[in-house]
């Protein structure tokens, strides 16, 4: 199996989403130069990422949007239902529980655990509500892989033990902290703050190179 490019693994969604829309509008076929148009990208890069999936354009015919949104499916493991545990039943978790477009992927919460026991024993978007120590038995009996924290930083890392004594293999981390685990557990830590950072770093980068241009263009004039 070839190893994939962790920035192709984070476009190839972005793909997967215009596609759907592609073909939603009736689109049948499409170049690799329109998506790379429609997503700012370059070309090459986009078709050296689809060839991950295996699915090959054809000359000046491109790809079959059918056939590219199923490899793409298919390469990300998307088809397949994975059941999972959402440790942490607040106010992101349980958007989360509700969140439609997960089963799509194949991502299915079956159990959510939380510490709160006003809400223990009781059911968000008809998933149950458990204590946090049942989830190493749970995840045993019902063969759950996948964990997703929604919790705070301090809870976190005893969610991951937990995650990790019932033979959890991924751990999806929303928490705002890195946790640890052994190496053969995959984590794939999410930061909000991360994201913000950059969004609002890259507001003032802009600006100042707008505000550059604008004077730039003013000094121009004068002379």
């Amino acid at each position: 199996m070839r190893i994939t490019p962790e920035p192709t693994m984070r476009r190839l969604p972005h793909y997967l989403h215009f596609l759907k829309r592609q073909l939603e509008n009736g689109v049948e076929k499409i170049s690799s130069t329109i998506i790379a148009q429609a997503l700012s990208l370059d070309s090459t890069q986009v078709r050296k990422d689809l060839e991950y999936t295996g699915v090959k354009g054809k000359p000046k015919t491109g790809f079959f949007v059918k056939e590219l949104i199923q490899a793409i499916l298919e390469f990300l493991t998307w088809t397949t239902r994975r059941d999972a545990f959402l440790i942490g039943a607040g106010n992101l978790g349980s958007a989360m529980l509700g969140y439609n477009r997960f089963r799509e992927y194949g991502l299915n919460f079956v159990a959510a655990f939380d510490t709160d026991e006003n809400k223990i024993g009781s059911e968000i978007y008809k998933v149950p509500i458990f204590t946090l120590d049942k989830i190493p038995s749970m995840a045993r009996r019902m063969n759950v892989q996948v964990g997703v924290l929604t919790v705070p930083a301090h809870a976190a890392q005893t969610a991951t033990d937990l995650l990790v004594e019932g033979g959890i293999k991924a751990i999806w981390n929303f928490a705002p902290t890195y946790v640890k685990a052994p190496k053969e557990v995959v984590i794939e830590n999410h930061q909000f703050t991360e994201s913000l950072a950059a969004l609002t770093r890259k507001m003032v980068e802009v600006d100042f190179h707008l505000e550059k241009y604008r004077l730039s263009n003013l000094e121009g004039n004068r002379t």
